[in-house]
């Protein structure tokens, strides 16, 4: 069966408040949603107006050059160049995972709220500690669970497959879903802990909701 994907696109004016201007150092790497990529363009000349360097950014799956998708902040390639992220959208659910993986500044204007502000470095804190106590635990495990999505964009079985040759002293059992459903890992008592290789936010934002340690692959390749 075809899957169809249609874009949205949103009709609200986006123009940055005069004073984000100085809050912003010289060299910036711009994004936003699909909702808003129509618009980009007009950012990025809003603010090369006011000197500074922009650049558009394309992960492994996004379309266009300056989206944003969950599963490709991983894959956004380091540049040494850039200072800071600013991300045009609503909600902080991609620039925390930009702040958690790029580890640079991240602003966000909100062209809803006509919100501007920097994420604050405690937001990923919780998230930071979690993630090392899921790493000493995956260390001293002997039963691994491998979480495998079939979903388009998130189907990594290649990668799970090497967890094999990397820790071969550990026995790992292969999940796969469509959703992932993590109610479903409470069926498996005797896995110690369990490799998400799917949505990365998954490690960090669903697995509070359940018992056993869950961390990313990326984290233990």
């Amino acid at each position: 069966m075809k899957t169809l994907f249609i874009e949205a696109r949103s009709n609200i004016e986006i123009k940055l408040p005069s004073f984000a201007y100085s809050k912003l150092p010289k060299n910036i790497a711009l994004l936003t949603t699909v909702q808003h990529i129509h618009k980009i363009n007009e950012v990025k000349k809003q603010l090369e107006k006011n000197k500074k360097k922009v650049s558009l950014l394309k992960g492994k799956h996004s379309k266009y050059k300056g989206q944003i998708l969950g599963c490709d902040v991983l894959h956004l390639k380091p540049n040494k160049n850039i200072q800071a992220f600013l991300y045009i959208g609503t909600g902080v659910f991609h620039p925390k995972e930009l702040l958690l993986t790029q580890e640079k500044p991240v602003f966000i204007y909100n062209p809803v709220s006509k919100k501007f502000y920097e994420l604050d470095k405690k937001e990923i804190a919780s998230i930071k500690k979690r993630k090392k106590g899921a790493y000493l635990k995956f260390l001293s495990s002997k039963s691994i669970g491998v979480i495998i999505s079939i979903k388009p964009g998130q189907y990594n079985l290649k990668q799970a497959l090497k967890l094999k040759q990397k820790y071969k002293n550990k026995r790992f059992f292969y999940l796969l879903f469509d959703t992932v459903d993590l109610n479903e890992l409470e069926n498996f008592p005797f896995i110690e802990c369990f490799v998400n290789t799917a949505c990365p936010r998954i490690a960090y934002d669903d697995a509070i909701k359940t018992k056993k340690s869950i961390i990313n692959i990326e984290d233990v390749l």
